[in-house]
């Protein structure tokens, strides 16, 4: 006969074997289910905010409208700084020319 210790402990390592097949049947489970195939994709769409197709064209047209009155005002700036330049260089020139040398004489 057996010892009710031994009986004990009979009876708690049935217990243990059952929990560990538990836990590994649970875990075969929990691994079926993360490779399951049957999971739903769902195609994802790139945020398109509601504008009209027009309004990309006038908002484009807009833009190079700005950049063709930029270029107007700065050929204009350019112009007329260009004209000061040339204003100045004559009459440096026409000083050295006339002014300069006759003292020197």
């Amino acid at each position: 006969m057996t010892s009710p210790s031994d009986r004990n402990q009979e009876i708690e390592q049935r217990e243990r074997k059952l929990r560990e097949k538990e836990v590994e049947l649970r875990l075969r489970e929990m691994e079926q289910q993360m490779n399951n195939n049957d999971v739903p994709f769902l195609k994802t769409v790139k945020y398109q905010p509601e504008q009209k197709p027009w309004m990309k064209k006038v908002i484009l047209g807009g833009k190079l409208f700005a950049l063709g009155v930029a270029a107007l005002i700065a050929v204009r700036v350019a112009s007329v700084l260009a004209g000061f330049i040339i204003v100045a260089v004559l009459g440096w020139v026409s000083y050295q020319l006339f002014f300069v040398s006759r003292k020197k004489s």
